[in-house]
């Protein structure tokens, strides 16, 4: 459907335009602030969700490893103990050096 007048279909022709170039520079401009964004954590040094996350991962089976390890340790150290025990009493008395001890015969 035209108008009338033909000022009126051509200001709404350059309207139309203005609105698509409108949106594709907002899209633009999202694209560059983001892009910024991006560069300024690179430069602070942040790291990456999916980094930090694999690294918690990591940290956390480290932890639950070690702590696996001071039990098992623990309980050799207990082991060994109880195995050191019975030498303790077993072990004979060493013979004394001193010659008075002995009756005094030299």
């Amino acid at each position: 459907m035209q108008t009338q007048n033909r000022l009126f279909d051509d200001l709404a022709r350059v309207a139309g335009g203005a609105f698509g170039a409108l949106a594709g520079l907002r899209n633009e401009i999202e694209e560059m602030v983001k892009q910024r964004l991006e560069r300024l954590l690179a430069d602070l040094d942040h790291v990456p969700r999916e980094e930090f996350d694999a690294v918690r991962a990591m940290a956390e089976k480290a932890r639950t490893e070690q702590e696996s390890l001071m039990t098992r340790v623990a309980a050799l150290e207990a082991a060994l103990a109880e195995a050191q025990k019975p030498r303790a009493k077993a072990k004979p008395k060493p013979a004394s050096k001193d010659p008075e001890a002995d009756g005094g015969d030299s």
